[in-house]
């Protein structure tokens, strides 16, 4: 899927990269001061990202279960936020997120964002150490959480937990 984009009058696409391809490298903010460049994400194996907002409902859906797999210590995750640090910070204290937060910002035109060809939030995508992409995930998708949760070696899903099998994001 491709996004088209003006940039200072040009015209640009974004083509979001597929299972087996690249990831761009990026250098971002952290919510919690500093900042991370993807190659120190991935320095000690694959890692999740995800791309949000916080007005977003199946990102708020989908958020809390991502916490659950990078409790489990084994696959780190990595959201990074649309937003503003302050909606940012409100957004991770009511859905329970701990992991670490980057910002990829209007200010510095999202070009994380861009690059990675963003058209729509959620959208995850797990990274090897090497820097390749092995899954891409638009919006929910309960095979695809379950499956990442079994990479991580955790039960994502708990009795009584309701949750719908596809929410396009």
């Amino acid at each position: 899927m491709a996004i088209v984009q003006l940039d200072y009058g040009r015209r640009q696409t974004w083509q979001t990269p597929c299972p087996g391809s690249r990831a761009p490298g990026f250098r971002l903010p952290r919510l919690d001061g500093g900042t991370v460049a993807l190659q120190e994400i991935l320095a000690n194996g694959p890692a999740l990202i995800a791309f949000f907002k916080t007005t977003c409902p199946v990102c708020q859906l989908t958020f809390p279960y991502l916490e659950r797999i990078h409790q489990g210590g084994t696959l780190p995750v990595y959201g990074i936020s649309q937003d503003d640090a302050e909606d940012t910070r409100e957004f991770n204290r009511e859905f329970g997120i701990a992991f670490p937060t980057l910002l990829d910002s209007g200010r510095s035109g999202y070009r994380p964002a861009n690059a990675f060809g963003i058209s729509s939030v959620p959208t995850a995508f797990l990274i090897e150490r090497d820097g390749g992409i092995s899954r891409v995930i638009e919006g929910w998708s309960k095979r695809e959480i379950e499956l990442l949760g079994g990479l991580a070696g955790v039960e994502v899903f708990r009795q009584g937990d309701s949750v719908p099998e596809w929410k396009p994001g």
